[in-house]
Order: C-alpha cells, then sequence, then structure tokens
C-alpha cells in the first residue's frame, strides 16, 4: 500500500509537470523537456555502464546529444535557420572519429549504442516541442496533451485490466507480468476515450483521435518492451531511481519515446491531406 501510495504521488506530481510545461507553452515545455531529455540520455548510457563487452563515452554521447536537441529546438524556435540543422550530420560523425582514440575492443558495438541513444532519446523530446509550436489556434487543447493522455490511458487501464483478468502471457520471455487480457483491456478503452476526447474536447475530431488511439496503444505497447528488452538483457530491473516508485526517466517516457514519432507524422499528414 505505502508503495502504491508513493507511485501515485510520483505519478501525480509528474503528470503536472508534463501537462504544465506543455499548457503553459513551447518555452517553457523546451526547458523541461530539456531536463528530461539530459536525464534520460544520461541514464540510458549508464545502463551499459557495468558491461563487459558495451564500453560507450557517456560524456561524448551526452554532449553530441544536447547539442543536436539545441540545434532542432533552435530550428524549430526560428532562433536558427534551417541551414543550421546541417550541422547534425558531422556531429554524428564527431561520435565515430572518437573510437579513433578509444581505443576499445569493440568500436563498432560502440558506436551503435552511441547513436541509438540519441536517436532513441533525443529526437521524440525533440518532435514534441515542434509538434506543440505547430499548433494552430483554433485546438482547445495540445494534441502532445491528447497524445500523452492516450499514452497513459493505455498504461493504466492495461494493468488494471491484467490485474483482474489477466491470464494468458504476452511475451513472458522479456515481461513475465503482461497479459494478452490486459494488452486488449488497454487498447479498447484508449480507443474508447480518443473517441470521445475528439467528440466532447478537441470537438469535431472523432476520427482523428479514434485513428490515433487505434496506433498510440499498440505503439505504447511496443515502447514498454522494448525498454523491457533493454534492462532484461542487461540484467537491470530500472533505468534509474530519479522517480520514486517508477524508477527513471526511461522507465516513464519507455511508452511514449515508442509512440510519438508515429504520432508526430500522423499528426502532420492528417494537417497536410
Amino acid at each position: 500500500m505505502n508503495n502504491l501510495l508513493l507511485r501515485a504521488i510520483t505519478g501525480a506530481i509528474f503528470a503536472i509537470v508534463v501537462l504544465g510545461s506543455i499548457l503553459w507553452g513551447p518555452y517553457a515545455q523546451a526547458i523541461v523537456f530539456s531536463g528530461f531529455m539530459i536525464l534520460g540520455l544520461l541514464e540510458f548510457y549508464n545502463l551499459f555502464r557495468e558491461h563487459t563487452i558495451v564500453q560507450v563515452s557517456r560524456e561524448i554521447g551526452v554532449f553530441i546529444g544536447l547539442f543536436i536537441f539545441i540545434l532542432l529546438v533552435g530550428y524549430s524556435l526560428a532562433w536558427l535557420p534551417i541551414i543550421s540543422v546541417l550541422i547534425i550530420f558531422p556531429l554524428f560523425f564527431t561520435l565515430i572519429l572518437a573510437e579513433l582514440w578509444r581505443k576499445k575492443e569493440h568500436p563498432l558495438i560502440n558506436i551503435s549504442v552511441l547513436v541509438f541513444g540519441i536517436i532513441y532519446v533525443v529526437l521524440p523530446f525533440w518532435l514534441t516541442i515542434d509538434l506543440n509550436l505547430r499548433e494552430t489556434e483554433n485546438n482547445f487543447m495540445p494534441l502532445v496533451i491528447g497524445m500523452y493522455l492516450l499514452i497513459w490511458t493505455n498504461d493504466t487501464f492495461a494493468y488494471i485490466s491484467g490485474k483482474y483478468f489477466g491470464k494468458t502471457k504476452l511475451f513472458e520471455r522479456i515481461s513475465p507480468k503482461k497479459t494478452w487480457e490486459g494488452t486488449i483491456g488497454g487498447i479498447l478503452v484508449t480507443l474508447i476515450v480518443g473517441y470521445v476526447f475528439g467528440a466532447f474536447v478537441n470537438q469535431g475530431n472523432e476520427l482523428f483521435w479514434t485513428v490515433s488511439a487505434a496506433f498510440i496503444a499498440p505503439c505504447a505497447i511496443f515502447g514498454d518492451l522494448l525498454e523491457s528488452l533493454f534492462k532484461r538483457s542487461l540484467k537491470i530491473k530500472d533505468s534509474g531511481s530519479i522517480l520514486p516508485g517508477h524508477g527513471g526517466i526511461l522507465d516513464r517516457f519507455d511508452a511514449a519515446l515508442f509512440a510519438i514519432p508515429f504520432f508526430y507524422c500522423w499528426a502532420m499528414m492528417y494537417e497536410y491531406f
């Protein structure tokens, strides 16, 4: 019960910080999400701290990742011209060149992990900021908030459905507690919430939010399973301990990191067509 209360309090504060920064405005969101991004990138590279084969340079990865994030956010905020984004390409090659001086046994693996960390953590956080900046004035609530509400709805009701009705294991090798019953329950409730959100909150957008829910829910599940795969292969329980009762930043954003790119593309295509 104490752990459940701790999780509830931490989750509520976390939700207030995330949603509050988005509602406050793009600048507030950029500041808050920059902090999340840096912590998430540190956690990702720390996963391999005790690994005998993967020996990444956390300092290089975080520095390059932050530099790329600043370039992308600067472009989104119209502080930097689009040509400045081209600097990203030589920055990636800088990651590769760093291995020439590190003299480690598995440079290809180290490079792969460094680059993947930036793609996995930096890009999704930037996409949420960019999407919020692209909002049109007739939207009652930012699209990013709707996305997070659907992700959290799926997470919550998948847990509840699995707790009370779960029998058939979904991916026992990766996540022993997840069940098909919980997964289906989470998806169904998320679809309902998506339709309701489009009908009564973001009125007139039932199609957009129902379709959004239809792929956000599976993407959130895959994101959760992907991080579980990382942790299980590395024999780690949590990515960090900064969020009491929840673990680390990656533990809390695992579903979102996978769902964000899909939702971003869908939102852009829907607006275009």
